[in-house]
């Protein structure tokens, strides 16, 4: 049991930056950014910029995707000696999308405190000016860069009824709704750019239409996805979903689960569908 403020510890503070306009920034942040001893970074040079706005002077250490298992034994030692830390990254809350759930896995194990800040969070920025559901949501975070592993987590998002939220980079956006709207069909889509900055852009479109237009190669994106709807349900029964499945190179076993979860089905309905169709023919 964790009583953050009734017992003192040596703390790791979660902290949630702006995720553009540095003005995002809560009072509580940067109160606590100036009372630590050591703040972590993900990019020492772009948390500067923000450090120096809101008139934080501390020392910084830097911790990314790249250096994380290699600081984290530094870190548990100043914790150690007593001294209280923060952790932010470029942008929003550390852990999402971002370096940070090792790094507070392990301070909770060696029984430190780890106590959250909260903050600005692109995902709900973008949720709650979609127009679409917002409750329930499912953050899916940023696909995998490989074609065929975005076809395979989408397939397993397919059946699920609740607003998907993707985020993307501007690189890849167009590539991505592409795979989208193979895997997925057409749907409702709010595509958000530039999200609190002055270039702040909400497309609130379908799949289809998404897939025609010309995307800003500039600025991070959030991708809103309508979930399954009557209007937007497969039309391939399960027989005929597997097959497309085993056409496009899925393994047999893989193409059972995505269709059992599209289908609302277990893998065990959708064998013997599967063994009967193939019986008759």
């Amino acid at each position: 049991m964790q009583k953050s403020f009734q017992e003192e510890k040596p703390t790791l503070y979660v902290v949630s930056t702006p995720i553009g306009n540095l003005k995002d920034m809560t009072f509580r942040a940067v109160e606590i950014l100036k009372s630590v001893d050591l703040i972590l970074a993900e990019d020492t040079r772009t948390s500067s910029v923000l450090l120096s706005y809101h008139q934080v002077k501390k020392p910084l250490m830097s911790y990314h995707e790249f250096n994380k298992n290699n600081k984290e034994d530094q870190i548990i030692s100043y914790l150690a000696e007593g001294k209280n830390l923060a952790l932010i990254s470029d942008a929003g809350t550390p852990g999402i999308s971002d370096p940070g759930y090792e790094i507070i896995k392990r301070v909770i194990d060696e029984g430190f405190h780890v106590v959250s800040i909260p903050g600005a969070s692109a995902m709900l920025a973008a949720l709650v000016t979609s127009g679409l559901i917002i409750q329930p949501f499912t953050f899916i975070g940023f696909l995998p860069r490989k074609i065929s592993d975005q076809k395979a987590v989408l397939e397993s998002y397919k059946g699920r009824e609740e607003t998907l939220i993707v985020y993307e980079a501007p690189s890849r956006v167009s590539k991505t709704l592409s795979v989208i709207k193979e895997t997925l069909g057409d749907r409702k889509l709010s595509i958000h750019r530039e999200m609190t900055k002055a270039f702040e852009t909400i497309i609130r479109t379908t799949v289809n239409e998404a897939v025609t237009m010309e995307m800003n190669p500039k600025g991070e994106y959030v991708l809103i996805i309508e979930g399954k709807t009557a209007s937007n349900e497969p039309i391939l029964d399960v027989n005929e979903h597997y097959e497309e499945l085993l056409k496009a190179g899925y393994p047999s076993k893989d193409a059972m689960k995505i269709v059992a979860e599209a289908h609302n089905l277990s893998k065990n309905e959708v064998y013997k569908r599967v063994k009967i169709e193939r019986n008759i023919s």
